[in-house]
């Protein structure tokens, strides 16, 4: 009677993973179709239209070139990573490292640090209209824009920072004390090399948000379709771009050139994150 029932409890459990599985690759599968779809949807109707006009160093109504749009693009990727990255990354070392497990400061880092990642972004544009670009004076600027979007991009970055560190084996971190390396040592030749690929992935995650943003920066940033010579003019990005041209409905067509770029962009982008994390881990683990 007791194999009897071992057996039907056994079969049981096997319908139960097989059903499991059967939903998790049909769900999978769901995703990825929605995603090609997407994606092709976007090439079929916006590579017919990639014409040299739209890669013309001035922007005008007959060209409607996005060369400005990706140079304001690439600028404020860059400097919104420089500024929110170490910021984002030396939190999480905080929150992990150094806090005491249990305070009520932790704990209120990381309800701020959850809430801001739940606000809509037009809340972050009016917020940065009303603080940079009126109250600091930075006006429509790359700076302004900047500025928004680093504070938008903090809680990803915070959250993947805080996880990759709390996955490094602590047994690293035992073997470095124990081989007499204070923390900060430990912290920096044997936690963050084995952390890195983990802290990319939020870095990737930000740099998606922030080429795909528009209400945030059609507030601060502005959409002048000229070529920025400094921080403290006004620009476009490729979001914004495509928006005003969609919006208008004059051009479709170049609308759709816009998004390709873009996915051709956040593609790059997250091929060479992959690459540097993978090279960066390849190196730690012969170090190790």
């Amino acid at each position: 009677m007791a194999n009897f029932i071992k057996r039907k409890d056994a079969q049981h459990r096997g319908k139960s993973s097989l059903s499991y599985i059967l939903c998790t690759r049909g769900a999978m599968y769901i995703t990825v179709g929605i995603l090609v779809y997407i994606i092709g949807f976007v090439l079929v109707r916006g590579i017919p239209h990639l014409t040299g006009s739209l890669f013309a160093w001035n922007y005008n109504t007959e060209n409607v070139s996005m060369l400005p749009a990706i140079l304001s693009t690439l600028i404020v990727v860059f400097f919104a990573i420089m500024l929110a990255g170490p910021i984002g990354i030396f939190t999480g070392i905080y929150l992990v490292e150094y806090a005491r497990p249990g305070s009520k400061f932790v704990e209120v880092i990381r309800v701020v640090t959850e809430t801001l990642a739940g606000i809509p972004s037009i809340i972050y544009g009016l917020f940065g209209y009303l603080f940079f670009n009126i109250a600091l004076q930075f006006s429509y600027s790359l700076l302004s824009g900047i500025c928004t979007v680093s504070i938008m991009v903090l809680p990803p970055i915070v959250r993947a920072t805080e996880e990759a560190l709390l996955s490094v084996n602590n047994g690293f971190r035992l073997g470095s004390y124990a081989l007499g390396a204070g923390r900060l040592q430990t912290i920096f030749k044997i936690i963050l090399p084995a952390a890195i690929p983990g802290i990319l992935s939020g870095i990737i995650l930000a740099i998606g948000r922030i080429v795909g943003e528009t209400a945030a920066l059609v507030f601060t940033l502005g959409t002048s379709t000229n070529i920025p010579h400094s921080l403290k003019q006004s620009g476009i990005t490729l979001s914004l771009h495509m928006y005003k041209l969609s919006s208008e409905g004059k051009f479709p067509g170049q609308a759709y050139a816009t998004g390709v770029i873009l996915l051709v962009i956040v593609f790059i982008l997250n091929h060479m994150s992959g690459v540097l994390a993978k090279k960066l881990g390849g190196n730690h683990g012969k170090q190790s």
